[in-house]
């Protein structure tokens, strides 16, 4: 080692420590003490302050997620709710309540309809259908009419619109082959109602 202040030459190591011995020393021991302490406890707390931080963010993710599918599962839910309202309104107020309502409306209120359009009642039959794996049942009617075809058109046009829930299935029309005979309509219309079985 070479001297700090010396004119030249080398300076002993062994001979510096023992004149510094005294500030070696606790210098010495301080630094051991540091390396313990940095390898004991600031690496282990700086590798665990790493994974809890690594921890925290994948739980943050995790409650992301967690509030996404929560937010998810609450929409479905509310929109299960509202289509069940949904479609008992429907059945309580749209659909016929029940087989005699249905025979109102198809044979009193559609024959009132065509009267009121110059459209004339011939004859009609009916057929209720019970439906498989359903609550509803079904009442099929088939009319013979006969009218000009602006009163016949406009007949239909007013069924098609009503509020209530009349299905046209088919119709046919056909004229004799006379001039200005009226047209013959064959119309087969359909409406639902709750089965007896499910009213409550």
């Amino acid at each position: 080692m070479k001297a700090l202040f010396a004119i030249g030459g080398d300076v002993p190591l062994a001979r510096v420590v023992s004149e510094h011995r005294r500030l070696l020393v606790p210098l010495g021991t301080l630094l051991a003490i540091n390396i313990g302490v940095l390898m004991l406890l600031v690496l282990p707390l700086r590798a665990s302050v790493q994974s809890g931080g690594t921890r925290a963010q994948e739980s943050s993710r995790a409650l992301t997620e967690a509030r996404a599918e929560l937010a998810t599962a609450e929409a479905t839910r509310d929109g299960q709710a509202q289509a069940t309202r949904d479609l008992d309104r429907f059945y309580r107020e749209v659909l016929p309540a029940d087989v005699s309502a249905a025979q109102r409306l198809t044979h009193s209120k559609l024959s009132l309809l065509a009267r009121s359009h110059d459209v004339v009642f011939l004859q009609s039959a009916t057929s209720p259908e019970t439906l498989e794996d359903s609550s509803l049942e079904r009442l099929v009617v088939t009319y013979s009419l006969s009218g000009d075809w602006e009163d016949v058109q406009r007949f239909i046009h007013t069924i098609e619109t009503l509020p209530d829930f009349v299905v046209i299935d088919n119709l046919a029309l056909s004229e004799s082959g006379e001039d200005n005979a009226p047209l013959r309509l064959t119309l087969s219309v359909s409406t639902y109602f709750r089965a007896r079985r499910d009213v409550r």
